[in-house]
């Protein structure tokens, strides 16, 4: 090692940051190693890994580029923080990674399509333009026209370009979406009794077309006779009729008009509609009169007959892709030998880099995953192991990763395959920064930081730092006894083996769907039911897209998903699916609104002398609209400076200081419930919900929500907190507010990864919510992968044993002590480890 090594810096030295609810935080994050940064939900992690060291890395970086560049580039704004030195350039892999366009498939994300069109261009066999088919010859790896043997015919094969669907490879009939959009009639006129001049076409009552059935009257139809009763030509006229124009009378406010006017058939006025509609909100109005189904001239390839005519081993492109990827990896090893010996050389190259591509996705366990599947229908979790796999790819050094969760949707058994990407990283020179939860992931890390020690003003310090064991051992940490296994894994009363089903059972029966096979399935009622297995495994399908679409069938009489048979089990009336998707779209929704005490507030505002001195009503007091809201930010609690060539900054509005409310708010008071003076709305919107429950408790419906928001542990959100900020765990938990104290016998709770951002302590809260909905009678399904979870579950579904078609099967059913002692699910051996792990 040179002089000059021991000059290299070995830590970012963060000092000062105030991001969010961090204190003056100082920390020092070692660099060249992998850093786990933990605490228990609003702590402060994602404060210092995004909002300090991603934000300083990558601004930074981007303000070394030109004036000129930067103008065209979204940038990060500076981080409040007194100084973060020795940061290198950052790159972030996102907790939640945005969801792909209907274009997007696993194949274009990952990028291995690029290399599978190139070995089709390069190595296939081809036809000439009359059919016949050419073996594969050095002239077409090397792009070079021949002329066919047979006809004399010149061949010219096509480039990569010419084999995609996303370009000159598209199917002409579905433009290389593989599915084509047709008018549902039945969505057309919902309702057979009614008449047409009584709203039966329901298009056009909902897009403006209410003259449309005096038009249909000019061609004869009877429009004061039932639907159901029109004769089979008046019937077809309304929904295909010509695009005539008639003259007809039309009463409105103003008078008696004589117009001219062009008939909308019903199916026309949804497929114009579809044309306009240029964003989600009017595409999703006019997508409930449309149904998707496979194109019928590419069978849902999305390819032309020009793209799917390249064959390699008698393989199609779309045969290829139609593969999983550990199927795809095992046919291209036996593609080169009957090739061509001077194909070889580029053969062998092509399929090494498809390989190693191939590998790091494998050992991520996205190995079950075919290359045609829709990039919108991955999981959030394979959509994250998919950007890491291509980070690790890029091959860089020198530069600072920082990963958000990156254990989301991995089952233990996928755990070890991300560990060893991330020492892929490292070895490349890089330094890896990761938030995280998963006590398997935090044992494998080389420093350790525990931000907190609790939630929003309770956090936002370092309680210690240091190696695993340092923290395992260390006094103050509450992360400590979870990393040695001091914490006991069970914390709630588990139903006995023969009482499970004591309170009823749903029973579910499916066919065969996707790569899973038919299921016969039993789910207890009254209890907290686990369903578990590695990703791929079927979960999804067996809980989300057949269970509860056939319970919401059943309960709003629409037909069930094709491939249920059977629901057993009668008393739902009531189906809950709660996610961890963000709350609300902007600043304007915030926890006091979202749970509805600001309402209740405004309320109790409204009825105050000041405010009747005032004159003021319920309405001034709203943020949104009120005359009581801050004029300067409209309400937002936040202006945007624009800076030009910099990003634009936002920071609390000078008038109101983030309070969202002009000072006139503050002179309008009412007695605090918990000592003397009075307390303004807009003080009260800045105190947590725990302090708010102390200052407005006397009023009974505030009492009620605030409390409910601190049972469920969120007692350190402040009521005026923006609800797309809150982590995932804390939007989950917010939606069930209004839930938690009713009688649940009638209602099932779905959750999908329940446990995704919680610290080990938020689990067992949680554990406590899920309990306290199950006391109450309500039946409740966890999709899980967390050990704690399922240990704690009443009943444990086990899909596997693999993924995709590896899995798909019901592999282990029972008790959690009955699946540990299972072999035939992964699951089991992970949980009888874990089981006795405890003190």
């Amino acid at each position: 090692m040179s002089a000059r090594d021991d000059l290299r810096p070995t830590a970012i030295e963060v000092r000062g940051a105030r991001v969010h609810n961090l204190r003056d935080l100082d920390v020092d994050v070692p660099l060249h190693r992998v850093v786990g940064i933990a605490g228990v939900s609003g702590s402060g992690k994602s404060s210092l890994a995004m909002g300090v060291l991603y934000a300083e890395g990558s601004r930074r970086y981007v303000e070394a580029l030109s004036t000129y560049t930067r103008r065209r580039m979204s940038q990060a704004p500076r981080a409040d923080v007194d100084e973060v030195t020795h940061v290198p350039a950052a790159l972030a892999l996102r907790q939640r990674p945005g969801v792909p366009g209907i274009r997007s498939t696993f194949g274009t994300a990952t990028e291995l399509l690029n290399v599978l069109r190139l070995m089709f261009s390069r190595l296939a066999s081809h036809l000439c333009p009359n059919g016949h088919r050419q073996a594969p010859t050095l002239d077409v790896a090397a792009e070079v026209p021949f002329d066919c043997p047979e006809c004399g015919e010149p061949v010219q094969a096509p480039g990569a370009e010419q084999l995609a669907f996303n370009a000159e490879g598209a199917c002409p009939r579905c433009e290389g979406l593989g599915i084509v959009r047709t008018v549902d009639d039945a969505t057309l006129v919902p309702v057979t009794t009614k008449t047409l001049e009584g709203g039966a076409v329901v298009p056009w009552n909902m897009f403006g077309f209410n003259v449309q059935p005096d038009i249909a009257r000019e061609f004869g139809v009877r429009t004061d006779v039932p639907w159901q009763d029109l004769e089979e030509w008046e019937r077809e006229l309304v929904l295909d009729g010509p695009e005539e124009k008639k003259h007809i009378t039309v009463t409105t406010k103003n008078g008696v008009h004589e117009l001219d006017f062009t008939f909308r058939n019903a199916r026309l006025t949804v497929t114009e509609e579809l044309a306009r509609a240029d964003t989600e909100k009017r595409l999703s109005r006019v997508g409930r009169f449309l149904r998707e189904s496979t194109c019928p001239d590419c069978e849902g390839t999305r390819l032309s007959p020009g793209a799917l005519a390249p064959r390699i081993a008698g393989t199609t492109l779309a045969g290829a892709t139609a593969m999983t990827l550990e199927d795809l990896i095992t046919w291209a090893a036996g593609i080169i030998e009957p090739l061509p010996t001077d194909l070889h050389p580029m053969a062998t190259a092509l399929v090494d880099q498809l390989r190693e591509m191939a590998d790091r996705l494998t050992r991520l366990g996205l190995g079950y995953l075919c290359l045609d599947r829709s990039g919108s229908s991955l999981s959030t979790g394979e959509r994250q192991r998919v950007q890491l796999a291509r980070a690790v790819r890029n091959r860089t050094t020198g530069v600072l990763y920082v990963l958000d969760e990156p254990s989301i949707g991995l089952h233990p058994s996928n755990i070890d395959g991300l560990l060893a990407l991330i020492e892929d990283l490292l070895a490349d020179g890089n330094s890896v920064v990761l938030v995280d939860h998963d006590v398997q992931v935090l044992r494998a890390v080389d420093h350790l930081i525990e931000i907190g020690p609790g939630s929003g003003r309770d956090g936002g310090e370092v309680v210690t730092s240091g190696t695993v064991e340092e923290i395992a051992a260390s006094t103050v940490s509450r992360l400590g006894g979870f990393l040695d296994g001091r914490e006991d894994v069970l914390v709630r009363e588990r139903a006995a083996t023969d009482d499970v089903f004591s309170l009823g059972r749903l029973m579910l029966r499916t066919t065969p769907v996707h790569t899973v096979h038919a299921l016969d399935v039993e789910i207890p009622r009254g209890r907290l039911t686990a369903v578990s297995g590695v990703s791929g495994s079927g979960k999804t399908t067996m809980v989300l897209e057949s269970l509860v679409p056939a319970l919401i069938a059943r309960l709003d009489g629409s037909r069930p998903p094709p491939h249920v048979e059977h629901l057993g089990g009668e008393g739902i009336n009531r189906v809950h699916r709660i996610d961890a998707t963000p709350i609300g779209l902007n600043v304007r929704s915030t926890v006091a609104t979202y749970s509805g005490v600001l309402d209740d507030l405004r309320r109790a505002f409204a009825r105050t002398d000041d405010a009747r001195e005032r004159g003021l009503r319920l309405g001034d007091f709203s943020y949104n609209t009120g005359s009581l809201r801050c004029p300067r930010c409209e309400g937002t609690g936040a202006v945007s400076l624009d800076v030009q060539f910099l990003p634009d900054i936002d920071i609390d509005c000078p008038d109101c200081g983030g309070s969202r409310y002009a000072p006139a708010a503050d002179e309008v008071t009412r007695a605090r419930a918990d000592g003397p003076g009075g307390i303004s709305l807009p003080h009260l919107m800045s105190l947590t919900t725990r302090e708010a429950l102390e200052a407005a408790g006397d009023i009974p419906a505030v009492r009620k929500r605030l409390q409910a928001l601190v049972d469920l542990g969120l007692g350190y959100l402040t009521l005026g907190e923006d609800t797309p900020a809150l982590s995932g765990g804390e939007a989950q938990r917010l939606k069930l507010a209004g839930q938690i104290d009713r009688r649940q016998d009638d209602a099932l709770f779905v959750f999908d990864e329940p446990s995704v951002g919680l610290h080990p302590r938020d689990v067992r809260t949680l554990l406590a919510v899920l309990d306290r909905l199950v006391d109450r009678g309500g039946t409740v399904i966890v999709i899980e992968h967390d050990l704690d979870m399922i240990a704690n579950a009443d009943h444990v579904l086990d899909m596997g044993p693999g993924g995709g078609v590896a899995g798909g099967r019901l592999v282990a059913t029972g008790t959690p002590g009955q699946l540990a002692a299972d072999d035939a699910g992964v699951t089991g051996r992970y949980l009888r480890a874990h089981l006795r792990t405890g003190p």
